[in-house]
C-alpha cells in the first residue's frame, strides 16, 4: 500500500501548493492513497504566518477533488493539530464535529515558544530546550486522546546551532519512555516522518533509538509521512524509512480510513 499520510497544501500557512498539484504528482508516483493533513495551529506565535486552518473551505475543496480523481487515487482527509495545553477542549470539539479520516497531533512549540526561532535556544541549553519540548508532549498525551498518531516526536532536534544534534536517548529515557508508554496505553500510534533526512540528521523523526524503544515497549501503530510541502517531497526517503523499520523488527505500517488503522506489510 504505497501511501503518504502527512502532506500539506496551500491551506497550510507555510505551503503555497494547491491540493490538485499534490494529487497529480501522487498519481504520477502510482500512490494508492494520499492523506492531506494541513496545519491547524491556533495561537501560534508567528507574526507573519497564519496557521489557523479554514476548515469548511478545506473540506469543501477536498471533496471536490476527491470526486474529480476518484478513478485514479484514493484521497483521504486529515488534519495536523498544533498541540498546546490550553487548547485541548477546543481541538476536541473540532475533531468531533468534522469527519476526518486521520488526526495527527504535533508539537511545534515548547511552553508557548516556537522552537524554530533562534531565540528559543539562545535562552535554553540544548538539554533544557529538548526537555521542555518533551515535557509539553508528555502533558499532551496524558490529557488529550482525540488524535490517532503523534507526529515527528523529536522535531525539536532540527533546530539550535549545535554541532551534535543526535538525541542521546538515555539523557531523556524516563520522560521518553513515559511518552511512548502513554501513547501505546491509549491505543494511539506514532509517525515515521521522513523529512528528518532532509535536515542532515541521518534519521527520520523520530530517530532509530526512539523507534526501537517504542517497539520494545509494545508499540505497533506506525504511519509513514513525508511532511511534504512540495510535490517533489512526496514519499521522499520512504525506502530508507521502511528498511529502518524492518531492521528494528517492525513488520507492518498503518494507514487510516475513518479514524481506523489498517495494517500493511512493510
Amino acid at each position: 500500500m504505497l501511501s503518504d499520510y502527512h502532506i500539506h497544501s496551500d491551506f497550510s500557512g507555510d505551503c503555497k501548493v494547491p491540493m490538485s498539484e499534490m494529487i497529480e504528482k501522487a498519481i504520477q508516483l502510482n500512490l494508492k492513497r494520499l492523506c492531506f493533513t494541513d496545519h491547524h495551529d491556533i495561537d501560534f506565535p508567528h507574526p507573519s504566518i497564519n496557521f489557523v486552518l479554514d476548515i469548511p473551505s478545506y473540506i469543501n475543496e477536498f471533496h471536490h477533488l476527491k470526486d474529480k480523481y476518484s478513478n485514479q487515487i484514493e484521497l483521504l482527509i486529515g488534519i495536523e493539530l498544533g498541540m498546546q495545553p490550553h487548547l485541548h477542549n477546543t481541538l476536541s470539539t473540532i475533531v468531533n464535529n468534522n469527519d476526518f479520516d486521520f488526526v495527527l497531533a504535533s508539537n511545534h512549540l515548547a511552553k508557548g515558544l516556537d522552537v524554530y526561532e533562534k531565540i528559543y535556544f539562545e535562552n535554553h541549553s540544548q538539554y533544557l530546550g529538548y526537555l521542555k519540548y518533551f515535557e509539553d508532549i508528555l502533558g499532551n498525551v496524558k490529557s488529550y486522546t482525540d488524535y490517532d498518531v503523534y507526529s515527528h516526536l523529536d522535531y525539536v532536534i532540527r533546530y539550535g546551532d549545535f554541532k551534535n544534534k543526535v538525541l542521546a536517548y538515555n539523557d531523556f529515557k524516563d520522560i521518553l519512555d513515559e511518552i511512548l508508554s502513554t501513547i501505546i496505553k491509549n491505543g494511539k500510534g506514532i509517525e515515521v516522518n521522513t523529512s528528518g533526512y532532509n535536515y542532515k540528521l541521518d534519521n527520520p523523526h523520530p530517530s532509530r533509538k526512539i523507534l526501537t524503544h517504542y517497539k520494545k515497549l509494545g508499540g505497533e501503530i506506525i504511519t509513514l509521512g513525508s511532511d511534504a510541502h512540495s510535490p517533489h517531497n512526496l514519499i521522499e526517503h520512504f525506502d530508507l524509512a521502511k528498511e529502518l523499520l524492518k531492521s528494528i523488527g517492525f513488520k507492518y505500517h498503518c494507514t487510516y480510513v475513518q479514524r481506523t488503522p489498517e495494517f500493511h506489510k512493510l
